[in-house]
């Protein structure tokens, strides 16, 4: 595999990392017991922390990356391993 390959499949699994992180953790303003601003939307978080977003999504992509290169260096699950065939 091509380092540029790798590269772009670890920003897929990061990606998609950042955004199953994302809601975890969140409270809202009526959670918290925090008063809101005017026009403020009931759903908007009063927590919200970016970076440990950025760590969690991180560490969760180089599991998920570290798992799917192993699998493609040791073949554990190939195309085969599928009954596409009826």
């Amino acid at each position: 595999m091509q380092i540029s390959s790798i590269i772009a499949i670890y920003i897929l699994f990061w990606v998609i990392s950042a955004f199953i992180m994302l809601p975890i953790g969140i409270r809202t303003h009526d959670e918290m017991g925090e008063a809101k601003i005017k026009g403020q939307a009931d759903s908007a978080p009063a927590n919200f922390r970016p970076k440990i977003v950025l760590v969690r999504a991180t560490l969760l992509a180089s599991a998920l990356f570290a798992l799917f290169y192993a699998n493609y260096i040791f073949g554990w699950i190939t195309a085969e391993t599928f009954a596409w065939d009826s």
